[in-house]
């Protein structure tokens, strides 16, 4: 019984570091990418828009200037 608590429980581990590592770019009819926000706002029920680019790079660059600051600042 250990072994399946283990391997449902590294299950859970694995899913949680997908979720939490995925940034949240997605591409637009327009061609361009924007951010959202992991979190749902509560009142809202929607992601908040953190910015439109016009590469994907863009994007995946400001992403990481909002995790630096959401951690360091």
């Amino acid at each position: 019984m250990a072994v399946c608590g283990r391997t449902s429980q590294a299950s859970a581990l694995h899913l949680w570091r997908d979720r939490r590592e995925e940034p949240m770019i997605r591409k637009l009819k327009t061609g361009q990418y924007r951010l959202y926000s992991r979190k749902k706002n509560p009142k809202t029920g929607k992601r908040r828009n953190l910015g439109t680019f016009d590469t994907r790079q863009a994007a995946e660059k400001h992403e990481r200037a909002v995790q630096f600051f959401k951690r360091a600042g």
